[in-house]
């Protein structure tokens, strides 16, 4: 069974965490961590002030343990979301940006950068309301979406597995506490869906959903079409004083 831990670089080095990631690396979990941005302006700009620093400490500690080194059967990636209300740029460009400056920089490694549309939700959901900009962005992911998307979007051969076992459809619908679709109301554990057929099951979508379907496509393996699209901005913002 294939793993992915959606890792939360700045976790590893929190108290009574300390070997969360040596147990990682011993289970073969792939890990999947954020990292919006290679520069620290951006990253805590957008993260809270020493967010960068301690990622970069939980990415060091993860390739000491052979996260991301080639041949170690231990997979690093990264994931890059935009800065604003705008679909992400082409993955594959921005992924050998990200490879130089962080090795340059830093010394560190990894295997892949997704690229994943900001979901109009929580957080980045109330900014956009609160700077009126919530109806113009769900315009864009609406107008940019792509049938084609919908054949590899991630809730199609995934599931996704809170902290206390609860099971949902995707990452973003568990956030928002929405139950597998065609079930009743009320949370599904993991342990009663061990030995259930996920066949033809129905997917519980919203509207947040055309973020994975918008432009190239979002999922827990970044963009599902790997080619520029023309609602692309430039990919790094340089440092601001001022948003």
């Amino acid at each position: 069974m294939r793993v992915i831990d959606r890792c939360n670089l700045t976790i590893l080095g929190e108290p009574g965490c300390e070997t969360l990631a040596h147990f990682l690396a011993e289970q073969q979990v792939e890990i999947t961590a954020s990292l919006p941005c290679y520069l620290e302006e951006n990253v805590d700009k957008q993260r809270g002030d020493g967010v960068f620093q301690a990622s970069l400490d939980g990415l060091r500690r993860l390739n000491t343990l052979g996260y991301g080194l080639p041949e170690s059967g231990l997979i690093l990636n990264l994931v890059y979301n935009p800065l604003g209300a705008s679909l992400p740029p082409d993955q594959a460009t921005l992924e050998q940006t990200y490879k130089e400056q962080l090795a340059t920089r830093y010394g560190i490694v990894f295997n892949q950068l997704f690229t994943i549309a900001n979901m109009p939700i929580h957080r980045f959901g109330s900014q956009l309301l609160s700077r009126n900009e919530f109806g113009n962005y769900m315009s864009l992911l609406k107008n940019s979406s792509k049938p084609r998307n919908l054949e590899s979007v991630m809730c199609k051969t995934l599931i996704s597995v809170g902290w206390q076992g609860q099971v949902f459809d995707c990452d973003f619908n568990q956030m928002l506490g929405l139950p597998l679709g065609g079930e009743p109301a009320g949370l599904i554990h993991l342990g009663e869906l061990l030995d259930a057929d996920f066949s033809g099951r129905p997917i519980r979508v919203a509207d947040h959903c055309y973020g994975c379907t918008a432009g190239q496509g979002s999922g827990c393996g970044g963009a599902l079409v790997q080619e520029a699209t023309p609602q692309a901005t430039t990919a790094i913002q340089q440092p601001v004083t001022d948003r």
